[in-house]
């Protein structure tokens, strides 16, 4: 079989969590198709060198165009030379793709806080997701609470949804237990994705603020700031000296330094609002760092089985007490490191790969 594969958000060099999951997923089919399929990546722009190994069986057909390439241009190349099945991790199906399909759906976020996407965004996930649903033989889902987000908003058929569950990084897993923790001045609290408000990021600075004068610690907000991040921007600005300079922002961080600064933190923050699958609780788990997270969305089900102390993101009184609770008990911290390091062995690539391709396999090939 030759399955055709958009690879051209794998290629993002600053890669957050789709393009990351893009990346590791392919990495991973490569060798489990050796001399059973053809895979054809696509990309839009020439990748860096090495970025997936060089095989026999592995073709990257480079196509740039400078608007519209997924429509347009990789349509194009779908009609002219048509795999047997064409696999898009992170994005959308072409529209004039009509032959078998298989697509990933990550999140319905936008559905449940349409306010935290501009309104063509919130348009065009809308038609996208529809889309992809609609031409998919078979849909991924990365968690139970995004497949049923598309049993309820758009009555996609339970049986056409496969959950799979994504991996962690394998450098961060090779990192985390030789890293050494970064060294601060303080001790710190950390939040690590992108900065926008569907992050609840002003919740936290919130419980944070409320909280700073019972315990010694910054608060590092981590990672490249998103859509909306003015409004956290001046929200940290308004507040008052000494708590204001105890708030640290140190913008995107490398994959390579990702585990000394999530080792260092005495805790991870992340209650987020919703999300399809929550990378940063299960990095967090993996470097031995206590979470906090929101009992909601997927991260109650990444959650569930004790990784991390699931409170209510809305509340932030609530979130305040979690953060003392966190950082006053020690039996606590124990148990939910513990718990963390055992919740990651739900969670592999190779398991995701496997899966995945047994679908190409029986479902559409």
């Amino acid at each position: 079989m030759l399955i055709g594969i958009d690879a051209s958000r794998a290629a993002i060099q600053k890669r957050t969590g789709t393009e990351a999951y893009a990346y590791h997923l392919i990495q991973h089919l490569i060798p489990l198709t050796a001399d059973k399929h053809q895979l054809r990546l696509y990309f839009n722009q020439p990748p860096a060198e090495n970025l997936f190994p060089s095989a026999d069986h592995v073709e990257q057909t480079i196509i740039p165009f400078k608007r519209m390439w997924t429509h347009l241009r990789l349509g194009a190349e779908l009609i002219v030379r048509p795999p047997d099945l064409f696999f898009t991790p992170a994005h959308v199906i072409p529209y004039s793709w009509f032959g078998p399909a298989m697509a990933t759906v990550h999140d319905l976020g936008y559905e449940h806080f349409p306010e935290s996407h501009t309104a063509e965004q919130v348009r065009y996930l809308r038609w996208s997701t529809r889309h992809n649903a609609k031409r998919s033989k078979i849909v991924l889902a990365d968690s139970l609470a995004t497949k049923q987000d598309l049993i309820d908003f758009y009555g996609t058929s339970a049986d056409k949804i496969q959950v799979v569950y994504p991996g962690i990084d394998p450098q961060l897993l090779d990192e985390a237990p030789t890293a050494e923790p970064l060294k601060r001045e303080c001790p710190y609290l950390l939040f690590l994705s992108t900065i926008q408000p569907r992050k609840n990021v002003g919740r936290i600075i919130e419980a944070f603020v409320s909280v700073a004068g019972q315990i010694p610690h910054d608060l590092v907000l981590a990672g490249q700031t998103g859509w909306q991040a003015d409004s956290i921007l001046a929200q940290i600005e308004a507040l008052p000296e000494p708590v204001k300079s105890r708030i640290v922002r140190p913008g995107f961080v490398a994959d390579d330094e990702k585990a000394s600064l999530i080792k260092g933190a005495s805790a991870f923050v992340y209650p987020s609002l919703n999300e399809g699958f929550g990378f940063p609780l299960l990095e967090a788990n993996a470097c031995g760092t206590p979470v906090i997270t929101a009992n909601t969305s997927s991260l109650a089900e990444l959650a569930q089985t004790g990784g991390a102390l699931a409170i209510d993101p809305q509340n932030t009184a609530g979130l305040a007490q979690a953060i003392l609770q966190v950082l006053n008990d020690e039996g606590l911290r124990n148990q939910l490191i513990a718990e963390g390091t055992k919740n990651l062995e739900r969670f592999s690539w190779q398991t995701a790969a496997e899966q995945v391709l047994s679908l190409m396999e029986t479902k559409i090939g």
